[in-house]
This record gives C-alpha cells, structure tokens and sequence, in this order.
C-alpha cells in the first residue's frame, strides 16, 4: 500500500507538464515550433490527430503503465505508439502549456443524451483571446481545435461538427443522417485534477462494461476518411457516405494495424493475438 502511496503522490502535486521535450514531441509529428497563435494551434491540432493513433491495446492486454507523463512520452513519442483520451489529452496539454497557451483540462459526459458516463478527456485552449476546444483524443472525433462559440458548425475531416451553450455547459455534436447526435458534454469552468483522471482511466482500463476492455479499437482520421478497427472488423467511412467493411482474420492483424500506424514488437503481437483468438466470436459486423 505504501509504494503504490508513494507512486501517485507526484500527481496531486501537479501537472508535470515539465517532463515532456517539446521539440521531441514536434519532431514526432514533424511540425514546427511556434508562437502560440489559433493558427498554429490548429495546426497543431491536426498534426496530432494525423500522425498519433487512437487505440487500445495496452488496456486490452492488462500492460497499460498508467498516466504519468514519462509513460505517456514513451509511449506516443519514444515508441511511435498511440493511446486513448487521457494519453493524448495530457500529453498535448503538456506541450501547449510549455508553448505559452493557456490550458484548462476537462473531463465529458460521452453520449449524454443517453446513460454515458463522465470518462472523456479534452481541453479548453485559449489563443488570440479566444478559448478553443481541443480534443486530440476523440477517435472518430475533431480533427482541428474549434473556437468555443455558441451554435459555431466547423467542419471535420469531411464531417460537420456543432458546439451548443447552456450555462457553463457546452455539448459537441456531430451531423448524421438523423441529425445532430450528440457526441459529449462538458462544463467549461469544471477543471480537473489529476486524480479525476485517475478515476475516470482506473474505470475505463478495469471495469468490464467499459467497451475498451474486451475489444480491439483503433481508429484514424484523415480528410474525407475514418478508418476504425473494432473487434474483427475494418470499417472505412467517407465523407461522402461511402462505407466498406472488411472482416480481419487473424493472419491479417498485423498487417492491418500497421496500415492503421500502429506497430507493435513481436511479443505485444504475439499477446494480442492469443487475447483475440481466445475471445474472438463470430463478427457482428459492429
């Protein structure tokens, strides 16, 4: 008990932001150190989305080391992997804070229209006087920051997103055929601390409802394209309706994830797959 004591008490005392090499993340994504503008904010933002994968494996495995920063670095920077929500919410508010922005941490309800839980990491971002949200560890989600401004409709990737006010509140949706489908909701002025976080990954890695303890995901966005890797199946969505799904047997995971930028050394390879053969079903086609 003392040890594990010992281990997370650094996180109460702040953010660490400190421990990450800004210009060993920037060479990661191979974008240029600047002035802390929206302009370079955005761009930012894109180049994260674009080079850092969204996945799950170290979860899916039970290897995940936690949410410290120097794990986190070498993790997504040092070994060219990718994470979930936290990692790369903690890891690009690091990087901005040394940048010179002005950064608040939230945390979101996901699907609030529905019974979501409160178990999302993004950012509020503010530059040239004006608070951005940013939210690098969405998935399927943003690909650039947007200004924080009531009933503001952007554009991502090919697919129209919309933040509403309510209060203190804002909600983030994204236009479907149905509408305007919520996506999260989070309190603007609501700003964590590190062990909300704590909480929100112990749940997230652990809890057997969480969708990220007991299948693969991986997901990348790119203009006009989502690629997503669940369970057994590759989806590939265009921006113009387009949707092909492909089954991935196991012979052919490696070769999938590293078209998805995730590569893995022989022995996370070799556990993924015995971990997906042993609860590999029939594909539902999610």
């Amino acid at each position: 008990m003392s040890s594990r004591i010992e281990r997370t008490a650094p996180l109460a005392s702040g953010w660490d932001v400190e421990l990450v090499d800004v210009d060993e993340y920037l060479a990661r994504l191979g974008h240029p150190r600047g002035a802390p503008t929206a302009d370079a904010l955005r761009s930012l933002h894109e180049a994260h989305v674009r080079t850092i994968p969204f996945e799950n494996v170290d979860v899916l495995l039970g290897n995940h080391r936690g949410l410290g920063l120097e794990a986190i670095t070498d993790k997504l920077v040092r070994r060219r992997r990718g994470g979930y929500c936290f990692e790369h919410a903690l890891l690009f508010a690091a990087v901005a804070q040394q940048l010179g922005y002005q950064v608040t941490r939230l945390i979101s309800r996901v699907q609030p229209h529905r019974a979501g839980p409160r178990t999302h990491m993004s950012l509020k971002v503010r530059a040239d006087g004006v608070d951005h949200l940013v939210d690098v560890g969405f998935g399927s989600g943003l690909l650039t920051a947007m200004p924080l401004r009531d009933g503001i409709v952007v554009d991502q990737a090919g697919w129209k997103h919309r933040l509403t006010r309510d209060g203190r509140r804002w909600t983030l949706a994204k236009q479907t055929e149905q509408g305007w489908e919520p996506q999260h909701l989070f309190d603007e002025e609501d700003e964590q601390r590190p062990i909300d976080f704590q909480v929100a990954h112990h749940y997230v890695s652990t809890h057997p409802d969480s969708p990220f303890t007991h299948q693969l995901i991986v997901i990348r966005l790119e203009p006009g394209l989502r690629r997503q890797l669940i369970g057994g199946t590759l989806t590939e969505e265009h921006a113009d309706g387009r949707l092909v799904k492909t089954p991935i047997p196991l012979e052919a995971l490696e070769d999938t994830l590293r078209s998805l930028d995730v590569v893995l050394d022989r022995g996370e390879m070799a556990e993924l797959r015995a971990r997906i053969g042993q609860r590999r079903e029939p594909d539902s086609g999610a």
